[in-house]
């Protein structure tokens, strides 16, 4: 078993022509922004976002807005990867926070699209209550852009004539947690173990589906690898991964770990993205991006998805919208890193 571990985390270099300087500029942020495609269903997405002091995540929604009307992008969706909400949400479903930490921030006149979301574990958090119920509550009034309607679930991308399907997913994995501190009765901030095993048995019930998108994408919070401080995921690894190389996922997107990474395996189906710099604070790297990779960085920003019957295109993008990171991938599987 941990011959088999070494051989997921084996960077394919052969496979990538990946030059230092290339490597050097898309750290810095010098590529040049990509020409876009008018065919293309374009989505934009961020993770770890609703941190309680707001001021990272300002800099980065003002970027985010400031690129898609500089690039004239007409989102079809967005996708928040968790940590919606950092600390007390007070007010649950009513709490002010919903206006000026989601719709005010990522305003309707920019981005009028439908936005996916995903558990985080700061949703789970007791600050002093879970923000669970409250997420999945403001999404059933269905009164706004944001949609959770099940703690995992799937949906179709672009909703007319789709290419993606995305399988969204609860990554708040069983573990033991710490009592509480003010002597009420711990409550456990995960999923319980008997939802682990049915989300998993649902997760692999919606991979044997008949393909009817030429892309299978699967979104969650946590990385399933990670060059960032939290590390490989033991759990998703083991639960997770082996379904990933099975039914032949083309990419999974996760954040929590606060950088923006792309991890590529040896013989794996699987691209790896990571889109963690939404506005909280940022977290040192691990593992160098040259060491596996190909791309990780201690940065904010946001990730876009550009989609056609023929390419799926992934970027990661600062916080004033420069392109750092690109790949194209076929529905073969076949990779080409851009910049």
């Amino acid at each position: 078993m941990e011959n088999l571990h070494l051989d997921r985390r084996r960077f394919l270099r052969q496979s990538f022509a990946f030059s230092a300087t290339a490597l050097w500029a898309s750290r810095h942020g010098l590529a040049k922004v990509m020409p876009k495609d008018p065919a293309a269903a374009e989505l934009l997405m961020l993770g770890d976002w609703g941190y309680l002091n707001p001021a990272a995540q300002q800099v980065v929604a003002k970027g985010m807005a400031d690129y898609t009307l500089r690039e004239k992008l007409k989102p079809q969706a967005l996708l928040m990867l968790g940590d919606n909400w950092y600390e007390a949400l007070e007010g649950g479903v009513d709490s002010e926070r919903w206006k000026s930490g989601f719709e005010e921030m990522y305003p309707k006149n920019v981005f009028d699209c439908t936005a996916y979301a995903v558990l985080g574990n700061h949703d789970y958090q007791c600050f002093p209550d879970s923000k669970v119920e409250a997420e999945l509550e403001y999404s059933r009034r269905g009164h706004s852009r944001w949609t959770m309607p099940a703690k995992w679930y799937t949906f179709e991308f672009p909703k007319k004539n789709p290419l993606v399907t995305f399988i969204a997913l609860d990554s708040n994995m069983p573990h033991p947690i710490a009592p509480r501190k003010d002597g009420k009765p711990t409550i456990d901030f995960t999923l319980t173990e008997e939802e682990r095993i049915a989300q998993l048995a649902w997760l692999e019930a919606e991979l044997q589906k008949p393909r009817k998108t030429p892309f299978t994408v699967v979104i969650a919070h946590h990385p399933v690898f990670s060059d960032g401080p939290h590390g490989d995921h033991k759990i998703l690894i083991r639960d997770w991964d082996p379904l990933f190389r099975k039914y032949g996922v083309h990419a999974y997107l996760a954040g929590h770990d606060h950088d923006l990474q792309h991890l590529e395996f040896e013989g794996h189906p699987t691209t790896y993205f990571l889109s963690g710099g939404g506005g909280a604070d940022l977290y040192d790297l691990k593992v160098d991006p040259t060491v596996r990779g190909p791309y990780a960085h201690k940065v904010y920003g946001f990730s876009r998805l550009s989609v056609t019957p023929k390419k799926l295109t992934l970027q990661h993008l600062d916080g004033d919208g420069r392109l750092l990171h690109a790949i194209d991938k076929t529905p073969e599987g076949k990779l080409t890193v851009l910049s």
